[in-house]
């Protein structure tokens, strides 16, 4: 649980025992057994995303198997094994909820950011907004898709790739680990920038065409790139490696400033810039479907619930390649 945000190595977060939550009618209850560890969740500890509930236990790729549901939530039966993500709940009214763009909600609620998340042993999420998780997936595998895929998943459509094309990745942690899958087994070639031995390492063992570190040139121009580290000052070069009409499209919540562009240098030639907000459920869908098939092996390193601070300071300064995923035990402590 988190009350005050402060830098992680404080250990700022802690486990406390609770009641076990009880579902509203239209929410399940979830006994967690695995939650990804996401950036998200480092950046809401550590105060660059502002706290808008306190206290609050973050967390929002979980896994677990349904204990009941309320009186209205007949989707999941008891014992069903689902998962949960960062989109919680939207109004369903708003002009994007009826267009199909409901990550763009403005009343839009995010697990273990307005509620509680699954850094528990238990959590509660109204059903509409649930998976059901393919059983080709174990529960530290299937963790790390729920956020890092979801988001990757939809990044990489709005980079807008080409069948073929060529995508760039700028850091390399467990989205882009995920994602660089998906484009390879699309038939894309896929060029890496990143810092750190064992995040390049990952990279050439995952397929990538070229690995290099995170000044490096790109030996050839992208037709599309994604901005997976969040930092400003990597947009500049990112954009100088586009090929004309490319996009770079920047995949984090967090980003630090992003230094003035030149015109001529940085975007003519039609080459474009584009965020990406959160996600839909039938992103959700389909990235899970379509890891299934390829199918996604995510790399992982597991860490107890308690050792969560632990598994947050480790991903600040890339400890780990790929997915940090923490396991709960038995019990009600969050």
């Amino acid at each position: 649980m988190l009350s005050v945000p402060a830098p992680v190595e404080s250990a700022p977060l802690r486990c406390e025992t609770r009641p076990v939550p009880s579902p509203a009618n239209d929410e399940i209850l979830v006994r967690v057994s695995a939650c990804g560890v996401c950036r998200t969740d480092l950046h809401l500890v550590e105060g660059e995303l502002p706290l808008v509930s306190a206290p609050i236990v973050p967390g929002h790729q979980v896994v677990g198997r349904v204990e009941r549901g309320g009186s209205d939530a007949r989707r999941f039966r008891p014992g069903e094994r689902v998962g949960i993500a960062w989109l919680r709940r939207t109004c369903g009214a708003c002009d994007p909820c009826r267009t199909g763009r409901e990550n763009l909600c403005a009343r839009a609620a995010f697990t273990g950011y307005h509620a509680d998340g699954g850094f528990a042993d238990y959590a509660v999420a109204p059903e509409r907004f649930a998976y059901a998780i393919p059983p080709v997936f174990g529960d530290a595998e299937a963790a790390p898709l729920l956020c890092a895929g979801i988001i990757g998943y939809r990044a990489l459509k709005r980079s807008a790739v080409p069948a073929g094309g060529r995508l760039g990745i700028y850091g390399f942690g467990s989205s882009a680990h995920v994602t660089l899958q998906i484009a390879r087994a699309r038939g894309l070639e896929v060029f890496v920038c990143t810092r750190g031995p064992a995040h390049r390492e990952l990279a050439g063992r995952l397929g990538a065409a070229w690995v290099g570190d995170v000044g490096d040139a790109m030996p050839v121009k992208m037709d599309g790139s994604i901005l997976f580290a969040p930092v400003g000052d990597l947009v500049p070069l990112a954009l100088r490696n586009l090929a004309r009409g490319g996009t770079l499209a920047l995949a984090g919540i967090y980003m630090t400033p992003v230094p003035s562009l030149e015109y001529e240098r940085d975007l003519f030639y039609e080459r474009s810039i584009t965020s990406v907000t959160a996600s839909t459920r039938a992103d959700g869908e389909e990235l899970l479907a379509e890891a299934a098939r390829i199918p996604i092996r995510p790399e992982t390193t597991v860490f107890p619930l308690e050792d969560a601070n632990r598994a947050l300071a480790l991903l600040k300064r890339g400890g780990f390649a790929g997915s940090g995923v923490l396991l709960t035990g038995s019990g009600s402590r969050v």
